[in-house]
């Protein structure tokens, strides 16, 4: 959900022109459209204004507040990111029946430089002799913010997840067998994750965790300067990975998911704004 990525973007182009032609550009144009016209409803539903983005970005939600909403968002995804994109890259297999032999290995690929990211390492040209390192990989820079917040290893274990937060982890993990719907999830997550990671990280700043490095410098977009984020990038990936997978006949399933899947982190995001009662 981010990495520095100049090494790979003519690789990156050079994929994705070879996953259009293996669909057919008649196939793909039709495709992309849908995903455009899915990416503008995305965009213009609620869970981009939820009033928790302003109580975040306020600077105003107490410690307590913040170790509850991130107890509960390590639950909803943190904890299964690595898992679903693992997953996609598993369930490729599905396109065998259509392609030739080996053309799962393209969006393989690009699921692959956001299993990189997750994984800890930090490939850029100018860095080729240190490839990073698991201590960098995102669930475990999580972890690392859970200590900053002093909740210890038993109360994290020992954790009740809400019923919104369940909702949300168990409707991403329902999707692990069909490919396009995984996808398409996993692109409304990266879009989630921009959303709010800023605010979270202004949150957290005010309380005096260290954001300087760890999970919410390496999460949010390409045009924030004071991160090393790319998130943008993936969800582009996911989009183009979907454009490829998908036929007309997927695309009410996509858009349903989707939206479903947004109604779900919506509420997810009401529950955590009954714990921020603002302080003075």
């Amino acid at each position: 959900m981010s990495i520095r990525c100049e090494v790979f973007n003519n690789t990156r182009t050079a994929v994705i022109h070879k996953m259009k032609e293996s669909v057919g550009r008649e196939q793909w144009q039709e495709n992309m459209a849908f995903i455009e016209t899915l990416r503008k409803k995305l965009r213009a539903h609620p869970i981009n204004y939820h009033p928790m983005i302003n109580c975040l970005n306020e600077g105003k939600v107490s410690k307590e507040a913040l170790v509850k909403i991130h107890l509960e968002y390590r639950f909803a995804i943190v904890q299964i990111f690595t898992d679903a994109l693992l997953m996609a890259q598993y369930q490729t297999r599905q396109l065998e029946p259509r392609f030739k032999s080996g053309i799962k290995m393209y969006p393989r690929f690009l699921l692959g430089l956001n299993i990189f990211d997750e994984f800890g390492f930090k490939i850029k040209p100018d860095q080729m002799n240190n490839l990073g390192s698991p201590d960098y990989a995102h669930y475990p820079l999580f972890e690392n913010v859970l200590d900053e917040l002093d909740i210890g290893h038993l109360a994290r274990n020992r954790y009740m997840p809400s019923k919104a937060a369940k909702r949300v982890r168990h409707y991403l993990e329902d999707s692990f067998y069909s490919y396009t719907s995984l996808i398409a999830l996993l692109a409304v997550v990266e879009v989630e994750v921009m959303l709010f990671s800023p605010p979270l990280r202004h949150a957290l700043k005010n309380i005096g965790v260290d954001i300087e490095n760890g999970y919410y410098f390496v999460h949010g977009t390409t045009e924030e300067h004071d991160v090393e984020a790319t998130d943008d990038d993936h969800e582009n990936d996911l989009w183009f990975t979907l454009a490829h997978a998908c036929t007309e006949e997927d695309h009410i399933n996509i858009k349903e998911v989707c939206m479903k899947y947004c109604e779900l982190w919506e509420r997810f995001w009401d529950e955590q704004l009954k714990h921020c009662k603002p302080f003075k």
